[in-house]
């Protein structure tokens, strides 16, 4: 029987932890995808496919330690196959070791216990603090405000 979608949110959850990107990618249907709603800067607003996924995620250990997820609520949809998710991670930036904190939520549907649509919403702001971007993304702003 295939794995429920709070059963592949919580797997994807506990691969984060582990660090395991390949692992979390193969969550993915082939054709699934990823969206980031809230995304600005040099943040991709969409990911489409099982790879696009895997090489997005390549690189997250070496940016982001996530050491724990203390508080998870989910949230069933009249849809068996989507579940809401809020959820928070702590941890830290490698680059800075300032501390990382972030709430999300997320609306995860899948087919036969692997993602087709994962739909993240966070707070740019937030991250880009977290890990020392910010500069780099209030410039971003700046130069797509001035268009």
């Amino acid at each position: 029987m295939p794995r429920t979608p709070e059963e592949t949110f919580r797997q994807l959850l506990d691969l984060l932890l582990a660090k395991d990107m390949d692992a979390i990618a193969d969550l993915w249907a082939e054709h699934g995808s990823a969206e980031f709603p809230f995304a600005e800067g040099a943040s991709p607003g969409r990911l489409d496919g099982r790879e696009a996924v895997r090489a997005y995620l390549a690189g997250y250990p070496e940016l982001m330690d996530v050491r724990s997820i203390p508080t998870i609520t989910v949230h069933h949809t009249q849809q068996p196959d989507t579940v809401v998710v809020e959820f928070s991670a702590h941890g830290s930036t490698v680059r800075t070791g300032e501390p990382y904190r972030l709430d999300y939520v997320t609306v995860i549907t899948t087919q036969e216990g692997l993602i087709t649509r994962y739909r993240d919403y966070w707070n740019p702001l937030a991250a880009a603090s977290a890990a020392g971007t910010l500069p780099e993304l209030l410039g971003a702003l700046r130069a797509e405000a001035t268009r």
